[in-house]
């Protein structure tokens, strides 16, 4: 597929440091320098995606109050007066108690700001065919691909974070645009994930009346992303129509050649935006970074480890039998029973603490009610693990009892 496009602020990053005394100032001038207006039609719909990957809060993982905050107050102070916060389902994720545990939700209802689960009953869907063929969605999606009746014809403002991912590298703008797939066929897509986000940034600048992102990295998160991170405070933030621009700026940032990650150099390519760093034009107070790596590396949980054999590795060729089968159930009950009851209440809790001292945490906590609910071991996984091996060991017994009699 040969997708080359112009489009106002291709090729253009704006970088800024900042810090909690000024960080609201900070996203409404960041706005302005990557050239928002140009992008994104005022008298439309804008939606506003918001990143969630923890249910409580844990530093770099989802989209925080003050990058929500930020961008609303500058969107509406310009006349944007549509403006929608839009969550979907996400797997060990419960997205009612994430965007309030992430006061997401407390800066949406301050606001006055729409609030849209997706995968509500309320919220419609509709069938995208593509003009061209595809590099493997309508391959994955034969009938055609589902998405939110809700984004066609109008705006979307990703809101990211800087941090890495185990399947991807990097977890930014283009990454952030997978969250549009309902969870179910998310997975189909993991096999052939590079090629997948590629196709759905092609997607989104057909149907958007204009897309733009917003990054936070005023905590950047590295190590087993976009969950099982360690927490590092860089005080940055950035912005681009361009959102393979943003993420080649992100991951160069991070200290990986953003044209050795696929969906970059790829999308790069196809003209669909610019992943060559030394072509981007970088407008803002903080270009001295890019001399600079932060050394980030990209790591594996056990859960990851598993799903690259099944996705990517060995077991691939059955792949499609065992994804209609009760292992995809299994592999999202797995993932649930790793986060919510071992690593975030056992590791990632230590750490959330220890965030919470900082000047990014402290501001966290002025949020809302003031209160910061912690990680701690979530009883459904847990149960229901419980469930299952008990019932396993019972159906032994009483095989053993049949046998015996």
């Amino acid at each position: 597929m040969n997708a080359h496009k112009d489009y106002p602020g291709k090729g253009k990053v704006a970088l800024l440091s900042s810090s909690p005394q000024t960080v609201l100032d900070d996203y409404a001038r960041l706005l302005d320098l990557a050239g928002y207006q140009e992008a994104l039609p005022a008298d439309k719909k804008t939606i506003l995606k918001v990143n969630l990957s923890s249910e409580t809060w844990y530093p770099a993982a989802s989209t925080p109050p003050w990058q929500l905050e930020g961008v609303i107050r500058k969107l509406q102070g310009d006349g944007y007066e549509r403006l929608y916060a839009v969550q979907n389902r996400a797997a060990a994720v419960d997205a009612y108690r994430g965007e309030q545990n992430n006061k997401q939700k407390s800066v949406v209802n301050s606001l006055g700001v729409k609030n849209v689960h997706l995968y509500e009953p309320q919220s419609k869907w509709e069938i995208y065919k593509p003009k061209l063929p595809f590099l493997v969605l309508d391959e994955i999606f034969p009938a055609g691909i589902p998405i939110p009746e809700l984004f066609i014809g109008q705006n979307m403002v990703h809101l990211p974070t800087l941090k890495t991912h185990t399947f991807v590298t990097i977890a930014g703008a283009m990454e952030n645009g997978l969250n549009s797939l309902p969870m179910a066929q998310r997975r189909l897509a993991l096999s052939h994930l590079h090629e997948a986000l590629v196709d759905l940034l092609s997607i989104q600048q057909d149907i958007h009346s204009g897309l733009f992102a917003v990054m936070d990295g005023t905590f950047a998160g590295d190590g087993a992303g976009p969950q099982a991170l360690r927490w590092h405070e860089k005080n940055i933030i950035l912005a681009s129509a361009d959102l393979v621009a943003l993420d080649a700026i992100a991951a160069k940032l991070q200290g990986f050649d953003p044209l050795e990650i696929p969906f970059i150099r790829i999308a790069h390519e196809m003209g669909l935006g610019v992943g060559d760093a030394a072509e981007i034009e970088l407008v803002g107070e903080e270009k001295a970074l890019l001399d600079e790596s932060w050394g980030f590396m990209v790591q594996d949980t056990p859960i990851s480890q598993g799903e690259k054999v099944i996705y990517q590795g060995s077991l691939q060729f059955l792949e499609p039998l065992l994804l209609h089968s009760p292992l995809a159930a299994a592999l999202n009950l797995a993932e649930d029973f790793y986060f919510n009851a071992y690593w975030l209440p056992f590791v990632g809790k230590r750490r959330v603490e220890g965030a919470l001292r900082t000047k990014w945490g402290q501001h966290f906590a002025e949020y809302g009610d003031g209160a910061v609910v912690l990680p701690g071991v979530k009883p459904k996984p847990v149960v229901t693990v419980a469930a299952l091996v008990g019932l396993g060991l019972l159906s032994v017994l009483l095989s053993k009892g049949k046998e015996e009699s």
